[in-house]
């Protein structure tokens, strides 16, 4: 048990809070503008080309990949991480036991014991501990690379990435569909839309599974339930409400164990947890209310609110890290463990209202976007632990019996609640120089504050800061199927905890230059880009103040990319991404966990040099029946995987999947996949030797889906 109580997470009202930070939301407010009759268009059942304003993302300096509902849902892909797998220049991270999603873009991660944070519609509703995002209800996903702050609000310098949901439609469809595969993984899924009256439409989407693990006694139980409804208020505004519900229920798993490299060490379903701590159970729920309305001259404004509230609570026992406390490394093979309880949980508002359209002055025309936006977080993150003696509540790695008498105290190592507030304000103007010239300017200034109190020091620290992110780019459209572009932008993030003298931390800092050429042949889609970043304030050890951080580290990435998708020969569709990451601490930092020099030059932690993603679908018909195939390959090179062990190396690893689909009748279709075809051995990501994650196994998942 733990030896405090546990504090008290007071939660304010949402209906106060949402009324205190959607005030400066009037600013913008498009009452003076008047409405055109006439059809409501595509844009307001969708509004994610709102979000980026009416420029056409052909004509932006910046690489944007966009993977469609449709490509994910041909591979039997049900986990938003597996969807990230097809872009080679996002790398799995440290995945928090296996309950969250995490990855690196551009090789720069965020909070590696933080879920990585997304945007959905274009809010900032991606924070706090939701679990394994499922598929269900995602049309598409929008990975925007490159610092994002000038337009999206603290975001790390590899990109942002962008959800848009499924919405509503008036004409009636759905679909049930049932999976079962290897391990006794079972799914169930669902989908309907349909109109109820000629201005109100509904959808009701979501799944459940019952998953089982390659990994000895892990399991884990996954409900997700995304309802959603749009209601037309006249022929050019609409009003939109998304709700979301997730419970997550699974066995903290931290891997296995590597010793002297060898990476078979034991086999790779061994689990060295305790199953007796029983499943970790992740909650969220969300809501979503997005007006639109569209004015004279194409203008579009668009405004919402986003809330989201999650908890995450559960037992763990975790391999002791410390080498000197660890008994492993005597040779008799007993893993000396500690045990955790994590109590986290979070609650976020987020308000955004934004204004885009075109105007000419002279003989220039803007495309302007002007927005502004605010949100109040709070977090709190209480772990935990018992760490007894080296060789305390260990566990044979070769021989296991579990069920060992487990420590009844667990001692709070942390408990943090932190409160961030933050309003910003963003223009964009895209310049149409001439025919062939486009300029892109754009600023964000944001004014943020934090708040934190260490309970179990019982510490108190607060911090404000405004800061301004500026964005530029040049296209030049070279011919009608090549743009060439280059862009510079800045970015920042706020960082939690206070250093030695009870200040709070600078927050990071991020430059990132670029050059690139978007091609368009036929129906072929290349986008090649060159850039260079560098992120500073990363926390290190305090080399002066023992015990403490410092925000002194720097990081760079310099790299290339290569995404491109389009159709070979009439039904043989491809795709394409490549990425070369050169990640590297630009000087010699101190590790803030173990107090361990990282010298000048050292790569960034499981970001692979080389990635390669090729996808091949080949569509025809048998019988008249409309039937598929494909096959998709991945390539992952060495990579680090110990921020203080140089020599602590990833293998690198080539993953073969394959997939198929045919009708078998009107409305009813069946899908195999075949993953990791040849039972490839790799490991998906490390923290430290003892907390490796090895990959899955060969795989098979069939499915059968009723369409009406």
């Amino acid at each position: 048990m733990l030896l405090t109580a546990r504090p008290v997470f007071v939660k304010r009202s949402f209906i106060a809070r949402a009324c205190v930070i959607s005030a400066p939301l009037f600013v913008i407010s498009p009452v003076s503008l008047a409405a055109v009759p006439g059809q409501i268009e595509e844009v307001l059942v969708t509004s994610h080309q709102a979000y980026r304003g009416n420029v056409p993302s052909a004509e932006l300096p910046q690489a944007i990949q966009v993977i469609d509902q449709s490509v994910f849902s041909d591979r039997a892909i049900n986990r938003f991480q597996d969807v990230l797998d097809y872009s080679a220049s996002i790398s799995r991270q440290n995945d928090g036991g296996g309950l969250w999603d995490s990855f690196s873009l551009r090789g720069f991660p965020g909070n590696e014991n933080m879920p990585s944070n997304y945007l959905i519609n274009g809010f900032n509703a991606g924070r706090g501990f939701s679990g394994h995002r499922d598929t269900s209800n995602i049309e598409q996903v929008e990975i925007l690379k490159g610092p994002g702050s000038a337009l999206y609000g603290r975001s790390e310098p590899g990109g942002t990435i962008n959800i848009i949901t499924r919405k509503p439609e008036f004409a009636q469809e759905g679909y049930v569909k049932v999976t079962g595969g290897s391990f006794d993984q079972y799914r169930l899924e669902g989908d309907y839309t349909t109109g109820v009256t000629d201005k109100l439409a509904l959808r009701i989407n979501g799944a459940v599974q019952d998953f089982k693990s390659y990994r000895d006694y892990v399991e884990s139980d996954k409900q997700v339930f995304t309802p959603s409804i749009k209601y037309l208020l006249d022929n050019n505004a609409s009003l939109l409400y998304e709700a979301e519900y997730l419970k997550q229920d699974q066995l903290f798993d931290r891997g296995y164990v590597v010793l002297n490299n060898d990476f078979e060490t034991v086999p790779r379903s061994r689990y060295l947890g305790e199953p007796g701590d029983g499943l970790t159970r992740i909650s969220a729920t969300g809501h979503q209310l997005t007006y639109q309305q569209t004015f004279a001259n194409d203008w579009t404004f668009t405004s919402g609110i986003g809330y989201r509230e999650s908890e995450l609570n559960g037992f763990s026992s975790d391999a002791e890290l410390a080498r000197g406390r660890q008994s492993l490394y005597d040779g008799a093979g007993l893993l000396t463990r500690q045990r955790r309880y994590r109590d986290y949980e979070s609650e976020d508002v987020s308000v955004r209202a934004e204004v885009s359209g075109s105007l000419t002055t002279g003989s220039f025309t803007h495309n302007l976007m002007l927005g502004i936006d605010a949100y109040d977080y709070d977090l709190f993150t209480l772990l935990g632990r018992y760490r007894g003696a080296k060789g305390s509540y260990a566990l044979d790695i070769y021989h296991p019996e579990y069920g060992v008498a487990q420590p009844g105290v667990v001692n709070p190592l942390y408990a943090n609640q932190e409160t961030q507030k933050a309003v910003g304000i963003y223009l964009q103007d895209q310049v149409v120089l001439s025919s062939r010239w486009r300029a892109l300017l754009g600023a964000r200034l944001d004014d943020y504050e934090q708040k934190i109190h260490e309970q179990v020091t019982n510490q108190f620290n607060a911090a404000k800061d405004s800061r301004v992110s500026p964005r530029a780019g040049l296209v030049f459209l070279a011919a009608p199927w090549l743009n060439i572009y280059t862009s510079y932008s800045e970015g920042f993030v706020p960082q939690s905890g206070t250093d030695a003298y009870g200040r709070a931390f600078a927050p990071e800092e991020s430059k990132s230059i670029e050059l690139g050429a978007k091609i368009f042949v036929s129906d072929w889609q290349v986008t090649a880009a060159i850039f260079d970043a560098e992120k500073t304030n990363m926390l290190t050890t305090d080399p002066v103040n023992a015990g403490f951080s410092a925000a002194l580290g720097k990081a760079g990435s310099t790299g290339f990319e290569l995404d491109a998708s389009g159709n070979i020969t009439d039904g043989l569709s491809m795709i394409i991404s490549y990425a070369y990451l050169d990640t590297r601490s630009l000087i010699d930092s101190v590790n803030i966990d173990w107090g361990v020099l990282v010298p000048e030059g050292s790569p960034l932690v499981n970001v692979p040099d080389h990635s390669l993603m090729l996808s091949l679908k080949q569509s025809f018909s048998i019988a008249q029946r409309n039937t598929s195939v494909g096959v998709r390959t991945r390539y992952i090179s060495s990579r680090l995987g110990d921020t203080v062990n140089p020599d602590y190396r990833l293998p690198s690893y080539t993953l073969v999947s394959l997939f198929g689909d045919m009708d078998i009748t009107r409305g009813v279709s069946a899908e195999l996949v075949v993953d990791n075809l040849f039972d490839e051995v790799y490991v998906y990501n490390s923290y430290s030797p003892l907390w490796t994650l090895p990959g899955e196994p060969r795989a098979v998942r069939a499915s059968v889906k009723f369409e009406f």
